[in-house]
């Protein structure tokens, strides 16, 4: 399967990258947390969790379409769908609309399971059939406290994150690839936001299958000023939770000020690789 996934990108003339998986800054995200390496000499350096800030760096100065099949890592994730040390598929698409490009991610994923319908839901959607709800008038509490008794207490965006890995998730893609779109402005990480049908959504999707995540995807931010924000305020929840802020990488918000259009997904590829042999 490394092979035909190659030859997937080799057909759409998608040319391979190989970004380095060391860094001394680290991509910032409340809930991931980084693995540590010590580079000598009182220097700390940072396993990539995902090729996408070298990968930005190289779209900024004019690669045009890339991808980056190799190992990312993760700090404290084991269990049934998680490693610490994992194969992603990651790539990028220059000026491809963003529906399109959902529509490529859904090709890729079916190379390995074959073919399936699909279906897409709007995150609003997901709550409305699923836990019956309008998520942004606040009828959360009912729906928080079997979960957690503390829940209440917690900011929104972790108690949307609650119900919809309890509730939602794992309805989820039942024998079918299932797409969520729209996210929260609040949950766009690296996505553009946009105005749609009077409310400001993500232009972020997931796909998922049986209830497991496959692919997180966004029509990328460009606006390096958008962007700090963004990585400032995920610090900030980091302190909140007890961990440590890490340095933000300098070199990727100055790509950004040159980063064309582009669209990026990242698929678990060892999860792809599980889900095809289960269905032999």
């Amino acid at each position: 399967m490394l092979a035909k996934t190659r030859a997937f990108f080799q057909e759409r003339a998608v040319l391979e990258a190989d970004t380095p998986i060391l860094s001394t800054s680290a991509p910032v995200e409340a809930h991931i947390d980084v693995m540590r390496v010590e580079m000598g000499r009182g220097k700390i350096g940072y396993l990539h969790t995902s090729p996408e800030y070298g990968l930005k760096k190289l779209l900024a100065k004019g690669s045009g379409d890339i991808y980056q099949l190799g190992h990312v890592f993760r700090q404290d994730e084991e269990g049934p769908l998680h490693m610490p040390e994992f194969t992603m598929i990651e790539w990028y698409r220059v000026g491809m609309p963003y529906e399109k490009f959902i529509d490529e991610t859904l090709d890729l994923i079916l190379l390995f399971l074959g073919e399936l319908p699909s279906e897409t839901l709007t995150y609003r959607e997901a709550f409305l059939k699923y836990v019956h709800i309008n998520y942004t008038n606040g009828a959360l509490t009912s729906h928080l406290r079997p979960l957690s008794p503390d829940a209440i207490h917690w900011d929104l965006d972790t108690q949307l994150n609650l119900l919809f890995s309890h509730l939602i998730e794992p309805k989820l893609g039942q024998n079918q690839l299932t797409v969520i779109t729209d996210y929260p402005p609040s949950q766009a990480a690296l996505a553009k936001t946009a105005l749609v049908e009077g409310e400001q959504v993500a232009k972020r999707f997931e796909i998922y299958f049986n209830g497991i995540e496959l692919g997180n995807g966004f029509d990328e931010l460009t606006d390096a000023k958008e962007q700090r924000i963004r990585l400032d305020v995920e610090n900030q929840k980091r302190i909140n939770l007890g961990k440590e802020a890490l340095p933000i990488d300098e070199e990727f918000l100055t790509a950004l000020e040159t980063l064309p259009d582009c669209c990026g997904v990242a698929v678990g590829f060892d999860r792809l690789m599980a889900l095809m042999n289960l269905s032999k």
